[in-house]
């Protein structure tokens, strides 16, 4: 069986619903210190199906993420803004998705799409773990801006992914080389690489693995063009053994980071301008390819730090960081999944921190250095799940 957990997939939580219906989130107030600071949290507006996700919120408050359309076996990239959604539509295929917080603070997207160009290959690439069905499209990164949206060149395969974007339009991700790679197991056939896109000057470069691994992907990049991903096996293209390896790429050079002490599942998952990172790793205790991450942050003068799990909870993955060191992310456990806020050392749940919202905020995904933070709820009483927006407030 192909296990394709790679992302928030601890607890599932069937996603249904989003009837939408909120008005422009209102501006951050003044965060004061974290024993003063609630929220107030708003939906959000769909694109007429039953799930959608905001990935990541800009320092303006435009979000980007995905909705799905009526019917919901259509997955279309969003973005947020002014109180409406809009569909950025597709590279030709059927779905496109934003999946990590791929929105810059100068509004450039980056994501991935379905071409219409079927898959001779019968690959199940990594695009495919994040639409609601295989269709046999090939998938490619894409970057969006000023309303273009533009794909990203593979390294000669059939066949990419863009997860990350600055606002100085470079764009990471990975993509598939022409090379039949013995690591892969089927249905993957070709080896990939992390990639650096600068389509503004129409340039790409690879990022190389970790010396001895065969493959990479970058997830994240920051303003100062410091890059993140994993480095590893082929294996499927969907973590697992891909992620040997949690690494760092500095003016092109590749270093690992260290991990929580598993064998594999080792994701950054964001970095922000002071270099930090967070993700999730496996820790110590967790053998092959079973997953059971703990959110981790990796900091250049402490190294990485395994963040725990909310109270009862047995997983938790860190998604979000802002430049105030603020991370977001999930916890879960036997009763479900649970938004988290960490900061100051604590895991904080989220639901904890807001007043009259009823819902259940399931998935924080984001969070800007304002520090409003964006992801899912589930509607009290049913498995709907609506996108929102939580905006802290003076007390």
């Amino acid at each position: 069986m192909r296990h394709i957990s790679w992302g928030i997939a601890i607890v599932t939580v069937l996603g249904c619903g989003a009837e939408s219906w909120v008005t422009q989130p209102p501006a951050a107030r003044r965060v004061q210190s974290s024993s003063e600071v609630r929220y107030v949290v708003d939906t959000l507006p769909t694109l007429g199906g039953r799930l959608s996700r905001p990935s990541g919120i800009n320092n303006d408050g435009w979000l980007a993420g995905f909705s799905t359309l009526p019917g919901d076996t259509i997955r279309h990239a969003a973005l947020w803004r002014d109180g409406a959604v809009t569909d950025l539509l597709t590279l030709g295929g059927q779905n496109s998705n934003v999946q990590w917080p791929g929105i810059s603070s100068s509004a450039i997207i980056a994501g991935i799409s379905e071409i219409a160009e079927l898959d001779t290959l019968g690959e199940e690439w990594s695009c495919t773990a994040f639409f609601p069905r295989l269709t046999g499209q090939r998938c490619r990164g894409f970057v969006w801006e000023d309303g273009v949206m533009t794909a990203m060149p593979t390294l000669g395969g059939d066949q990419g992914f863009a997860a990350g974007v600055n606002s100085r339009g470079q764009v990471v991700g990975w993509a598939e080389t022409p090379v039949v790679d013995p690591t892969c197991n089927a249905p993957q056939v070709l080896q990939f690489r992390a990639v650096l896109w600068e389509p503004r000057k129409g340039t790409m470069r690879q990022l190389p693995p970790f010396p001895g691994d065969s493959t990479s992907a970058s997830t994240a990049i920051n303003e100062k063009g410091v890059a993140v991903g994993i480095s590893g096996d082929c294996d499927i293209a969907v973590g697992q053994r891909s992620a040997r390896r949690s690494v760092i790429w500095e003016n092109g050079v590749v270093r690992e980071i260290g991990n929580l002490g598993g064998d594999f599942w080792h994701t950054p998952m964001d970095i922000n301008e002071r270099g930090d990172v967070v993700g999730f790793s496996n820790p110590s205790g967790v053998i092959g390819i079973d997953f059971r991450p703990h959110g981790f942050l990796w900091t250049r003068g402490g190294g990485i730090q395994d963040l725990g799990t909310l109270r009862d909870d047995l997983t938790s993955q860190a998604v979000g960081i802002n430049d105030r060191g603020q991370i977001v992310g999930v916890s879960s456990g036997p009763g479900g999944n649970r938004a988290f806020l960490w900061e100051d050392g604590v895991m904080k749940d989220l639901n904890g921190l807001v007043g009259s919202f009823p819902h259940r905020l399931i998935v924080a995904q984001h969070i800007n250095d304002a520090g409003v933070i964006t992801g899912r709820a589930v509607v009290q009483g049913t498995t709907r799940q609506v996108p929102f927006v939580a905006t802290p407030i003076e007390p």
